[in-house]
């Protein structure tokens, strides 16, 4: 499977993080490892994604989390799958409304918010992710610089955490 093409639904991203595994799985064993990791299975990531998505259930995988709300399925392949979560990140309120699709997530523009991308997919033995992020304005990004002087130092430690599982799983 050839990369998805990212720039087609968010072209300009004010941040950007690339993380990627390489197996000795098949590309098909190595999607079905990703696919089924959960969030109790990644420590720091999933308490991450907890606090950020209050009532996400521990035994959920990640591929069921980026399939369902606050998350929009933007494309899906047979090895590849991009999702989209607006809003504004970085308040403590939690403020992801849901979209009715791709068109939706593409179209969004609300003042003072902020659209995240995020995509998997595995390529030539390879498990790849990458996250993006985009400000509606001026004063989004501000918000959003200031969040990532926050988050930014940490995110290697947690970015790679579910691809080092899953392509631990593939490989058996």
């Amino acid at each position: 499977m050839p990369s998805p093409d990212l720039d087609a639904w968010l072209p300009e991203p004010l941040l950007r993080t690339r993380h990627q595994r390489t197996a000795q799985a098949s590309d098909a064993e190595i999607w079905t490892a990703a696919q089924a990791i959960r969030v109790r299975d990644t420590r720091t990531l999933g308490r991450l994604v907890r606090w950020r998505i209050p009532g996400t259930p521990t035994d959920m995988t990640y591929g069921e989390l980026f399939r369902s709300a606050p998350f929009t399925v933007l494309t899906e392949g047979e090895s590849c799958l991009v999702s989209g979560l607006v809003g504004r990140i970085w308040t403590l309120e939690r403020d992801y409304p849901r979209l009715d699709g791709a068109d939706a997530f593409r179209a969004w523009d609300e003042p003072a918010s902020a659209k995240v991308l995020f995509a998997h997919w595995v390529e030539r033995g390879t498990l790849h992710s990458e996250a993006r992020v985009a400000a509606t304005d001026r004063r989004a990004g501000l918000r959003l610089r200031a969040l990532w002087t926050v988050v930014g130092p940490f995110e290697r430690l947690i970015g790679g955490e579910a691809l080092h599982l899953a392509v631990g799983r593939a490989d058996g």
